[in-house]
């Protein structure tokens, strides 16, 4: 984060900079983080696999 983030610009506020690190986590790295609850898939991976598979039954 403090390289893709982070470094890449000064914040002016501390808003810009929640508004930013909120972003970055919910539409970045949430998505395609792999989570061991779901077979070490990212939600992204998991949620086009059970839909593939849902369509094919």
């Amino acid at each position: 984060m403090q390289l893709e983030l982070l470094d890449t610009k000064h914040w002016v506020t501390r808003q810009e900079l929640a508004n930013a690190l909120f972003d970055y986590i919910e539409a970045f790295y949430n998505p395609i983080r792999r989570h061991s609850r779901i077979g070490m898939l990212s939600p992204v991976q998991y949620e086009l696999a059970h839909t593939a598979a849902e369509r094919a039954a």
